[in-house]
């Protein structure tokens, strides 16, 4: 367990973040302090990303910040749109908040990336997105891109941190940038155990930005929180991780996604099970349907026999501070088409080719998990630097 070691090591602090204390209670999200952050949005016209998980309480961020009388000139949508919840992969047109009228822009349509026309006239950018601490979870590249956009354009960017459910490890191997791509940017593991803020600033100032630029970055600090709490999300991040179970299933499982197999999607509990018609059938199944959320999931209409994993925090699956390859290998061993299995984003979701590659050796678990010790072992020395919270 030495490689956890790195999770009790005291914070750096860093004096270009806004920080606060901490105490022994319920963490608070760094955008439910407004009288941390709003002197510097107020006069200025300000840009907000931001989705359904952007609350304060039971309301949203954009309607509290509007009610006090904050400019908010544009709202910029990430994967999933913004109030409302579309499919994984699905574009988001532009448009207006229905409920507001504010001008939204997407940045999971034409372009990921603000552009300067995007931004022009904007003096303060607010990021507040609820994470799950995966590599491949598209709003840290979304948060990437944003700061990319803001120091080219020399426009100030507010992070407004939350709690990450998977805070409490790291683990997995370190993306080769070789193969980066929207759902892995960064050379960092599969699971890198920091909040929006820390990792917003580790992507700052370790010159990952293109041409290495910097940011005007403020971060506000989520309050009462440490990297020990296992945190519940009040509101879902996504439409296929409904619950508890499924966000700490999903850093292990979505290896699926780039394979033959089914993760639930199109059933009431996505991302809790796996299967697939042609797997041994051990007395569970389940049939995919075309639901909100997943219009037209994999294997749709075909019985899937697989495993149920819907009970996995009840008999201590999870969580546990670090990834479980077994699952994906014993489907693949039970998989009677190999060349069938794997399809070509597994490499990208696994940020390269090296981990498919030792499946189909017939590596066990634990030999992959030693080859990524030294990558691990120098991302630690990064991550540290930039933790906000002992």
């Amino acid at each position: 367990m030495k490689r956890f070691q790195c999770l009790l090591l005291s914070s750096i602090i860093l004096t270009s973040f806004t920080l606060i204390g901490s105490s022994k209670k319920d963490p608070i999200p760094g955008a439910n302090q407004i009288e941390l952050y709003k002197f510097i949005i107020e006069g200025k016209s300000v840009a907000v990303v931001a989705n359904q998980t952007s609350m304060i309480g039971p309301t949203h961020l954009v309607d509290k910040l509007l009610s006090i009388g904050i400019n908010i000139k544009v709202i910029f949508a990430p994967e999933h749109g913004f109030r409302n919840l579309a499919d994984a992969g699905e574009s988001i047109e532009n448009g207006r908040d229905a409920n507001t009228g504010i001008p939204l822009i997407s940045l999971y349509g034409s372009h990921f990336k603000p552009t300067a026309q995007d931004l022009a006239g904007i003096d303060v950018v607010i990021f507040d997105i609820q994470d799950v601490g995966t590599r491949f979870y598209t709003y840290i590249s979304t948060l990437h891109y944003i700061l990319e956009s803001c120091a080219e354009n020399h426009v100030k960017c507010l992070v407004l941190d939350r709690p990450n459910p998977n805070g409490f490890y790291f683990d997995g191997n370190v993306l080769d940038t070789a193969y980066s791509s929207f759902v892995g940017m960064d050379p960092v593991p599969v699971v890198h155990g920091m909040t929006v803020g820390e990792y917003a600033s580790m992507i700052n100032e370790e010159g990952w930005l293109k041409n290495g630029v910097k940011c005007d970055l403020v971060v506000i600090k989520c309050k009462n929180y440490t990297h020990k709490i296992l945190y519940e999300l009040p509101v879902k991040p996504s439409p296929n991780l409904p619950n508890q179970t499924s966000v700490y299933l999903y850093p292990s499982i979505c290896f699926f996604e780039g394979t033959s197999i089914s993760l639930g999607r199109g059933t009431s509990f996505p991302f809790q099970v796996f299967g697939n018609p042609d797997l041994p059938d051990r007395g569970f199944s389940f049939v995919p349907e075309s639901v909100p959320g997943a219009k037209n999931p994999p294997l749709l209409g075909k019985k899937c026999f697989g495993t149920d994993l819907r009970d996995a925090i009840r008999i201590k699956l999870v969580p546990k501070p670090e990834l479980n390859l077994d699952w994906v290998i014993s489907a693949y061993n039970d998989f009677p088409k190999k060349d069938k299995f794997f399809n070509s984003y597994f490499d990208i979701l696994a940020g390269g080719p090296v981990l498919r590659e030792q499946i189909q050796k017939g590596m066990t678990s634990e030999q992959i998990r030693e080859t990524w010790q030294e990558g691990l072992a120098k991302f630690a020395k990064i991550r540290e630097r930039y933790l906000l919270y002992k």
